[in-house]
Protein backbone atom coordinates (compact mmCIF):
# COMPACT_ATOMS: atom_id res chain seq x y z
CA UNK A 1 0.00 0.00 0.00
CA UNK A 2 1.58 3.26 -1.21
CA UNK A 3 1.79 6.26 1.02
CA UNK A 4 1.48 9.99 -0.71
CA UNK A 5 4.11 12.09 1.02
CA UNK A 6 2.57 15.10 0.76
CA UNK A 7 4.43 18.02 2.77
CA UNK A 8 2.40 20.37 5.26
CA UNK A 9 3.05 24.16 3.69
CA UNK A 10 4.20 23.62 0.37
CA UNK A 11 7.11 25.18 -0.92
CA UNK A 12 8.63 25.93 2.51
CA UNK A 13 10.72 22.88 2.24
CA UNK A 14 12.39 20.74 0.45
CA UNK A 15 13.60 16.94 0.55
CA UNK A 16 16.63 17.51 -2.42
CA UNK A 17 17.49 20.77 -2.45
CA UNK A 18 19.12 21.93 -4.96
CA UNK A 19 22.62 22.31 -3.85
CA UNK A 20 22.26 18.32 -3.17
CA UNK A 21 22.15 19.74 0.30
CA UNK A 22 19.39 17.18 0.95
CA UNK A 23 16.26 18.49 3.34
CA UNK A 24 16.30 22.20 3.13
CA UNK A 25 14.33 25.02 4.60
CA UNK A 26 13.32 27.05 1.62
CA UNK A 27 13.14 30.90 1.72
CA UNK A 28 12.99 34.22 -0.73
CA UNK A 29 15.84 36.57 -1.01
CA UNK A 30 15.13 39.88 -2.49
CA UNK A 31 17.47 41.22 -5.28
CA UNK A 32 17.61 44.53 -4.38
CA UNK A 33 18.42 44.73 -0.75
CA UNK A 34 19.21 40.87 -0.09
CA UNK A 35 17.36 40.36 3.03
CA UNK A 36 16.00 37.36 3.50
CA UNK A 37 12.39 35.49 4.36
CA UNK A 38 11.26 32.47 5.82
CA UNK A 39 8.07 31.76 5.42
CA UNK A 40 8.63 32.75 1.68
CA UNK A 41 7.38 36.04 0.57
CA UNK A 42 6.38 35.39 -3.16
CA UNK A 43 4.35 39.14 -3.40
CA UNK A 44 6.84 41.58 -2.35
CA UNK A 45 9.96 42.64 0.24
CA UNK A 46 8.87 42.96 3.38
CA UNK A 47 12.44 44.90 4.32
CA UNK A 48 10.76 48.46 5.07
CA UNK A 49 14.55 50.03 3.96
CA UNK A 50 14.59 47.86 0.57
CA UNK A 51 14.91 50.44 -2.35
CA UNK A 52 12.17 48.60 -4.39
CA UNK A 53 12.49 46.48 -7.51
CA UNK A 54 14.18 43.26 -6.84
CA UNK A 55 13.31 40.44 -7.61
CA UNK A 56 11.84 37.75 -5.15
CA UNK A 57 14.00 34.67 -5.66
CA UNK A 58 13.36 30.84 -3.88
CA UNK A 59 17.26 30.20 -2.12
CA UNK A 60 17.85 27.39 0.47
CA UNK A 61 18.50 28.01 3.99
CA UNK A 62 21.02 27.33 6.11
CA UNK A 63 21.24 23.25 7.10
CA UNK A 64 22.40 24.07 10.70
CA UNK A 65 22.10 26.95 13.35
CA UNK A 66 22.15 27.55 17.16
CA UNK A 67 19.46 27.23 19.64
CA UNK A 68 18.36 30.73 20.38
CA UNK A 69 15.33 29.07 22.85
CA UNK A 70 13.42 25.62 23.17
CA UNK A 71 10.05 24.81 25.30
CA UNK A 72 8.15 21.50 25.51
CA UNK A 73 4.49 21.12 25.36
CA UNK A 74 3.16 18.66 27.67
CA UNK A 75 -0.94 19.01 27.58
CA UNK A 76 -3.62 18.98 25.10
CA UNK A 77 -4.19 22.72 23.47
CA UNK A 78 -7.99 23.65 23.80
CA UNK A 79 -10.64 24.08 20.78
CA UNK A 80 -9.90 25.36 18.12
CA UNK A 81 -7.16 23.27 18.03
CA UNK A 82 -8.16 19.77 16.35
CA UNK A 83 -7.12 16.34 17.47
CA UNK A 84 -8.27 12.60 18.52
CA UNK A 85 -9.36 12.54 22.46
CA UNK A 86 -9.28 9.29 22.04
CA UNK A 87 -5.43 9.08 21.43
CA UNK A 88 -3.16 9.70 24.21
CA UNK A 89 -1.47 13.02 24.32
CA UNK A 90 2.30 12.99 23.63
CA UNK A 91 4.31 15.91 24.53
CA UNK A 92 6.87 17.38 22.23
CA UNK A 93 9.66 20.04 22.47
CA UNK A 94 9.57 23.06 20.26
CA UNK A 95 13.53 24.79 19.13
CA UNK A 96 13.78 28.20 18.20
CA UNK A 97 17.05 27.84 16.07
CA UNK A 98 19.26 31.21 14.86
CA UNK A 99 20.18 29.47 11.19
CA UNK A 100 23.91 29.67 10.62
CA UNK A 101 23.82 32.17 7.33
CA UNK A 102 21.50 33.92 7.85
CA UNK A 103 21.16 35.05 11.54
CA UNK A 104 16.91 34.44 11.42
CA UNK A 105 15.20 32.58 14.16
CA UNK A 106 12.65 29.85 12.98
CA UNK A 107 10.66 28.12 15.26
CA UNK A 108 9.83 24.03 15.02
CA UNK A 109 9.74 21.09 16.75
CA UNK A 110 12.29 18.91 17.78
CA UNK A 111 13.40 15.51 15.99
CA UNK A 112 11.68 12.77 18.34
CA UNK A 113 13.46 11.19 21.15
CA UNK A 114 15.03 15.01 21.78
CA UNK A 115 13.56 16.72 24.59
CA UNK A 116 14.57 19.48 26.50
CA UNK A 117 17.00 18.00 28.31
CA UNK A 118 19.14 17.28 25.28
CA UNK A 119 19.06 20.94 24.30
CA UNK A 120 21.05 23.88 25.47
CA UNK A 121 21.15 27.91 24.52
CA UNK A 122 23.98 28.00 21.78
CA UNK A 123 23.55 24.31 20.81
CA UNK A 124 24.36 23.83 17.47
CA UNK A 125 21.44 21.84 15.25
CA UNK A 126 20.60 20.78 11.86
CA UNK A 127 17.54 20.63 9.90
CA UNK A 128 16.00 17.25 8.93
CA UNK A 129 12.72 15.97 7.64
CA UNK A 130 9.75 14.68 9.89
CA UNK A 131 6.42 13.37 10.01
CA UNK A 132 3.61 15.30 11.18
CA UNK A 133 1.08 12.91 10.57
CA UNK A 134 -0.08 9.83 8.93
CA UNK A 135 -3.77 9.63 7.22
CA UNK A 136 -3.65 5.72 7.12
CA UNK A 137 -6.79 5.70 4.68
CA UNK A 138 -9.43 3.18 4.05
CA UNK A 139 -9.47 -0.35 5.45
CA UNK A 140 -9.98 -2.87 2.67
CA UNK A 141 -10.24 -0.35 -0.20
CA UNK A 142 -8.56 -0.65 -3.47
CA UNK A 143 -5.25 0.60 -3.57
CA UNK A 144 -5.66 4.43 -4.49
CA UNK A 145 -3.73 7.16 -3.09
CA UNK A 146 -6.88 7.87 -0.79
CA UNK A 147 -7.72 4.10 0.14
CA UNK A 148 -3.24 4.11 1.19
CA UNK A 149 -3.42 7.25 2.86
CA UNK A 150 -1.04 10.84 2.96
CA UNK A 151 2.34 11.01 5.43
CA UNK A 152 2.10 14.91 5.99
CA UNK A 153 5.70 15.99 5.60
CA UNK A 154 7.35 19.13 7.82
CA UNK A 155 10.83 19.83 8.98
CA UNK A 156 12.62 19.07 12.76
CA UNK A 157 15.66 20.55 14.37
CA UNK A 158 18.44 18.09 15.84
CA UNK A 159 21.80 18.28 17.82
CA UNK A 160 24.35 17.87 15.61
CA UNK A 161 26.46 14.56 16.40
CA UNK A 162 23.91 13.47 18.37
CA UNK A 163 22.60 9.84 17.57
CA UNK A 164 19.06 10.76 17.63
Amino acid sequence: MARTRTPVVSGWFTEDAPDGGGFRLLGTRCSACTAVFFPREDAYCRNPHCPGGGELVEVPLSPRGRVWSYTDGRYRPPAPYVSDPAVPWEPYTLVAVELEAEGMVVLGQAAPGVGVADLAVGMEVEVVGGVLNEDVGATGAAETTEAAGTVRTTWRFRPVGGAR
